[in-house]
């Protein structure tokens, strides 16, 4: 790595230049068969992206941010940051999540004890503008210095010496964007202090006052999806197109003849799918299908504008695309009357519709919200569908979501099926609760724009990687196929396009899938092998 430019903190905020360079060859190193792995020169941007978006913090452009065309256009820009910072610490403004902010700006010691679990910071090499701490006291020395009483008189003695000009205010708007908000640090900290959760506020303030946020996650993703009802686009009548598909490859796949249960009333289970799953794999739908008819469960789904898919993408930047997608949700429960509202394999949309859903939802729209995992498991142990493990018998290990996992802590139900299903079931290290992040958190999965999923494939994904070649390292060689289980969307997106950039099947046998794939494989009257060997 070239020798960083950035002396102290302060120098965030003055250095005209690319503040730091990333070097592949600094990043962790692979275990076999990529020993020997020489990563790719990661792809530049073009001149005329340098020329009209902000890239000075690293060179990567994650939310294609304009430069201004003029100075007073920066002070217009920084004048609204500054502005949106008061919200961010106002009980009236921020109605969610004002008090964890609060004690996680107050209260950090600057211990490092984070640094070190931080998947982004070590595998760079340990790249300093990326460990965690770094964005929260970006934001602390500014509060320090422009909001409290003398600030800007004692900042030169409070360790507060920053300046607030366009370049801070951008660069901590990229800086934003490389955390996964993954929140392993919060887990790590002696007192409870959530770098990923400043992350994400800084994040809220760009978008709710700058109007900067990644378009893959606003423009593309949850105004499109209040918009069309789907975030893919997806509006109701292609939904029921695609659900007739998936009821015919059902049936070619399997033999039976199983219809969705659509817009039923009085269910008990409204099951809401991530809708990547219909458009990329649908198999996921089908087995669902399967799984819930075959042990007789009261279920539906909708087919209506607000009611088929789970993604909520406000959940990583902004508390009022947050809200009404979560509205929307129970809206379509209480239209259709059911008892409960069943989260599909979709790691932030658990997250997004409970604990944080939680502090918005209150009297009639108060609606019980599980997650399918522990469904899941009462269904395999209930005694209702014969299983034949020997059908699952090759290397599987288990990728932990961390807003399903850390977030939610539902650890054991899908390790209970993994554990009686497959025969070679092997952990990564670690798992659980310190398990590491995909490296698709937070919308990084769903980014394909500028240059940005090159840092994606080849930096944020690679303590994954590791961990899933770690855990393979007794059967590595191709041959041998070995599957990841990943039951969430997000990391699947995460898992095809990072196993792709590293050539896994070929090299190593891998691919991915969900949870209920494996399950639907091994039941007894499935005849035909229900798990694909491709990378799709």
């Amino acid at each position: 790595m070239s020798d960083n430019k950035m002396k102290s903190v302060k120098d965030f905020s003055k250095i005209q230049e690319q503040i730091t360079e990333l070097d592949p060859s600094e990043f962790i190193k692979l275990p076999p068969p990529y020993d020997d792995w020489v990563d790719p020169p990661m792809k530049e941007l073009t001149e005329d992206q340098k020329n009209r978006l902000e890239h000075s913090l690293d060179g990567f452009s994650g939310i294609a941010i304009p430069k201004p065309e003029t100075e007073e256009e920066k002070q217009e820009l920084v004048a609204k940051f500054l502005s949106g910072l008061k919200k961010l610490l106002s009980k009236e403004d921020n109605w969610i999540l004002l008090q964890p902010l609060l004690l996680s700006m107050e209260n950090c010691v600057k211990c490092q004890s984070c640094s070190d679990e931080c998947p982004v910071y070590i595998a760079s090499g340990k790249e300093e503008i990326y460990r965690p701490i770094f964005r929260g006291e970006i934001l602390r020395r500014i509060i320090n210095k422009y909001l409290k009483p003398g600030g800007k008189f004692y900042h030169k003695f409070s360790g507060s010496d920053i300046d607030l000009n366009w370049e801070t205010v951008a660069r901590l708007a990229e800086l934003s964007y490389r955390c996964t908000l993954c929140r392993r640090c919060a887990q790590a900290c002696p007192i409870g202090v959530d770098n990923g959760l400043i992350s994400r506020e800084i994040r809220k303030l760009m978008s709710q006052e700058l109007g900067l946020a990644a378009e893959e996650l606003h423009k593309s993703g949850s105004m499109k999806q209040l918009a069309t009802g789907s975030s893919t686009g997806t509006n109701p009548t292609a939904m029921l197109d695609i659900v007739e598909f998936i009821e015919e490859d059902l049936k070619d796949m399997t033999g039976l003849d199983i219809k969705m249960p659509l817009d039923k009333e009085d269910a008990d289970i409204l099951l809401i799918h991530n809708f990547g799953e219909f458009l990329s794999w649908p198999e996921n739908i089908m087995a669902f299908a399967i799984i819930f008819e075959k042990a007789g469960i009261n279920w539906t789904m909708s087919s209506q504008m607000g009611g088929y898919d789970s993604v909520n993408y406000g959940l990583w930047y902004d508390d009022a695309q947050l809200a009404r997608v979560a509205l929307e949700h129970i809206r379509i429960a209480k239209e259709l009357n059911v008892n409960r509202i069943v989260m599909g394999e979709c790691g932030h949309a658990h997250k997004a519709l409970m604990p944080v859903a939680d502090r918005i939802l209150i009297d009639e729209n108060i609606i019980p919200r599980e997650s399918a995992y522990p469904i899941l498991e009462e269904i395999v142990f209930s005694g209702k569908i014969k299983f034949d493990p020997n059908k699952n018998d090759f290397p599987v290990t288990l990728h932990d979501p961390c807003n399903a996992v850390r977030a939610m802590g539902i650890v054991k139900p899908q390790r209970k099926i993994l554990r009686y299903l497959c025969p070679q079931f092997r952990e990564m290290v670690p798992h659980g609760v310190h398990n590491y992040c995909c490296g698709g958190g937070s919308g990084f999965a769903i980014m394909q724009g500028k240059n940005f999923p090159d840092w994606r494939n080849g930096l944020s994904f690679r303590m994954k990687f590791k961990q899933i070649l770690d855990a393979f390292q007794d059967k590595i060689e191709p041959s041998t196929y070995k599957y990841v289980c990943s039951p969430c969307s997000n990391c699947k997106g995460t898992f095809r396009d990072g196993l792709t950039y590293y050539n896994a099947f070929d090299k190593a046998g891998i691919i991915y899938g969900g949870l209920v794939e494996l399950i639907v494989n091994a039941m007894v009257d499935i005849e035909k092998p229900f798990i694909e060997w491709e990378l799709k």
